[in-house]
């Protein structure tokens, strides 16, 4: 009920106790947690502020005595380099500072920024590399600074040694007017020409995003008035008269102010302090440092990022260089893979050359038999003819008719058994011209199936395959000289059967020749018996003849 109550005040929201108590009459036993207060504190309080009908000095003045009385923890002894209220201060900067999201915290950038801040109004160094070192340590896990911890910084004297609180009391009230009441100049005396009287006063002026506001004193007790900035409002600087120098003029719609500065470098000071208000104002601007606290969020967004691309760029080339290296392993054992098979191809080819080899040898040797066989049939077949000749010379003689015939009939029988043994050879040969024609058939699919699966594998092996072509062709004219010399041999038989035909006619024509011979020719006889005594000596070696013949 305080809280509320005092959150009620500070906020200038109407009070409402009874929907405090209608919120918790169902759990009125025991303490109140932050989690169950927010419901409350967010239907009944924080939806019903409004922006600009309370003091947010006076708002953050109750936060802080909260808050400060359990967690901030000055030196008991007294030797704190700020004060109580320098704190509250500082607090209200962190708040300000902090990130978006609970719980709060100020990023290590940002509490350099403060610093600097802090450090510049007091015309001192910021030692950076003891504050990165102080701060890698302290904000690890978390991102940045808790409020407590960064005023446990401040108030341990580490980065403010040998300065004087009062100085940093200044120094600590100028950033502050600056960042949290957006005073765009410090406040500082200017003289004011009235607008009734026309006289000269000295004021106290004090410098915002929208208003220039003047006083009295410094002390800022009396407000004696105060000047409206817009988009429609412009400076400028006026010549010297009236016995003032370092003039200058800040146009409204609906008035002109003039003023006069000490000196000419507080005159330049007041006047770009007063353009940038109106700048900010016609870009719609109403915080400076609230722009430029966004726009270090965004620079450090962008660094961030930046950074995690860089990072992905690493980690991207790191694995594209082990994809590499591990490419390059697959390219080496792709290498030996391919140096083995070439191996295991050149003893396989070396194999099969030397089986082709042993195959066209033994085709050779075949071959070469059977040229022989061909040599030896002609040399019969001329013995033969030798033989035919010395018969026919034999019957040519009168004298020797009986042993002619005899011949004749022996040769008539061995050229029957000649024939037979040249149809026989034939026989034989046509037999081993078709076995070497089915070894010739299977070498070449043999040959063309190697051909086939030499091309697949490698086409170096092309002119190998050409010389075995012409082996082919070799072996193939080789078959063809065979078949020549096969159509010889028939030749030759038919030869030798035309000879036995005109043996036979000649053995017949002799045989009449003997049957006149031997028969008697008498006196007036004109016809010859055939069946006369003196052909009955022949008639059994006539017909020893004609079963030789059959």
């Amino acid at each position: 009920q305080v809280l509320s109550h005092n959150l009620y005040t500070v906020l200038c929201i109407p009070h409402d106790p009874v929907a405090l108590e209608e919120h918790f009459r169902d759990d009125d036993d025991g303490p109140v947690s932050s989690q169950g207060y927010m419901p409350y504190l967010n239907k009944y309080i924080l939806d019903k502020v409004q922006e600009g009908a309370f003091v947010k000095e006076n708002f953050d003045e109750l936060c802080w005595t909260l808050t400060a009385k359990k967690n901030y923890k000055p030196d008991r002894n007294g030797n704190s380099v700020i004060s109580h209220q320098d704190a509250f201060k500082l607090w209200c900067l962190f708040n300000f500072l902090s990130e978006d999201k609970y719980p709060l915290v100020m990023v290590p950038d940002e509490v350099e920024y403060l610093l600097k801040k802090i450090c510049t109004a007091m015309n001192v160094e910021l030692n950076s590399c003891e504050l990165d070192d102080y701060l890698s340590q302290e904000s690890q896990g978390q991102g940045g600074l808790t409020v407590w911890q960064f005023l446990d910084m401040v108030n341990s004297g580490r980065f403010l040694r040998g300065i004087e609180q009062e100085a940093v009391s200044m120094a600590v009230e100028e950033v502050y007017q600056e960042i949290i009441e957006d005073v765009l100049k410090q406040a500082g005396y200017l003289w004011k020409k009235g607008q009734l009287r026309r006289n000269w006063s000295e004021r106290w002026f004090m410098l915002k995003p929208s208003v220039l506001s003047y006083y009295m004193s410094e002390e800022r007790k009396e407000k004696k008035g105060s000047i409206t900035l817009d988009k429609h409002c412009c400076v400028e600087l006026l010549p010297d008269r009236d016995g003032k120098r370092c003039m200058f003029c800040v146009k409204t719609s609906s008035r002109t102010y003039e003023m006069s500065a000490s000196d000419t470098r507080q005159r330049q000071e007041w006047t770009l302090a007063i353009q940038t208000a109106i700048r900010l104002q016609a870009e719609g601007k109403k915080s400076l440092h609230k722009d430029l606290k966004q726009k270090r969020r965004e620079q450090r967004e962008q660094r961030e990022q930046r950074k995690a691309a860089k990072e992905e760029e690493t980690q991207r080339l790191k694995q594209l260089q082990e994809e590499k290296e591990r490419k390059l392993q697959e390219l080496e054992l792709l290498k030996e893979a391919q140096r083995q098979a070439e191996i295991l191809l050149q003893e396989e080819e070396q194999r099969r050359r030397q089986q082709h080899e042993e195959m066209q040898r033994t085709l050779e040797i075949q071959l070469q038999e059977a040229e022989q066989a061909r040599a030896s049939m002609q040399a019969e077949m001329v013995l033969k003819e030798a033989e035919a000749e010395r018969q026919r010379k034999r019957i040519l003689e009168l004298e020797d008719m009986q042993e002619r015939l005899q011949e004749a009939l022996q040769q008539e029988v061995k050229a029957r058994q000649d024939e037979e043994a040249v149809r026989y050879a034939q026989a034989r040969l046509l037999a081993e011209e078709e076995e070497k024609l089915k070894q010739l058939m299977k070498l070449k699919e043999e040959q063309e199936e190697y051909i086939i699966k030499t091309q697949r594998e490698k086409q170096v092996l092309k002119q190998e395959m050409e010389n075995k072509n012409k082996c082919l062709e070799e072996a193939q004219k080789q078959l063809e000289e065979v078949r020549v010399n096969r159509q010889r041999v028939d030749q030759d038989v038919m030869a030798a059967q035309k000879k036995l035909r005109q043996a036979s006619t000649n053995v017949k024509h002799w045989n009449v020749q003997m049957n006149r011979l031997m028969h008697p020719i008498g006196p007036g006889d004109k016809r010859m018996n055939v069946s006369g005594g003196g052909f009955a000596g022949y008639q059994p070696l006539l017909s020893q003849r004609d079963s030789s013949l059959k």
